[in-house]
Formats: C-alpha cells, structure tokens, sequence
C-alpha cells in the first residue's frame, strides 16, 4: 500500500466524488451504461487504474481529463471514498 493509501480519507474522497456522480454516481452505481459500478471495488484497484488514467498508460476521452490533476492523496482519498461503500447482491432463483 503506498504512503498516501495508508493516510486516505473516505470523507474527503466522498467530496472529491461529486466530480463523479454524474457517471459513476456518489454512491459508486454507474448513471451511464458505459461507466462502470465503483461500489465496493478495492482501493489497490480504483488507485491503479486513476493512476494510469493520470499517466496516459490508460486512456478514456473523460477519464484521462478527470484523472490529470488528481494528486495521490486525492486518488487515495476516491479509491478508499468507493472502497467504503458497502454493496449487496442478491442471486437469481
């Protein structure tokens, strides 16, 4: 886990996700059919794929502007903000 993972704040990746909502929404269930659900994904896992949005080494027209100017604290603070939510799923009969 990287330094500014161990230090991530969910309450303030929570205001950060307000930048989100429109497609993942605030509660981390995709608004738009192409955006995917963040709802309980692993931290490790949101941060990596913020972080090769950031680099370029990913690449998505929203998302690689998006994820530009989001620091590592700020990409910690999202991915432990969708982390924290805790989803259900109910199996078909």
């Amino acid at each position: 886990m990287s330094p500014a993972a161990q230090g991530a704040d969910p309450a303030e990746g929570r205001k950060l996700a307000a930048q989100c909502k429109t497609c993942h929404g605030l509660d981390g269930i995709a608004k738009i059919p192409i955006a995917p659900n963040l709802a309980g994904e692993s931290q490790m896992y949101i941060e990596k794929q913020l972080k090769a949005f950031r680099s370029g080494k990913r690449e998505h027209e929203m998302m690689s502007l998006v994820a530009r100017n989001l620091t590592d604290q700020q990409i910690s603070d999202l991915a432990a903000w969708y982390q924290s939510i805790e989803i259900n799923a109910k199996m078909p009969e």
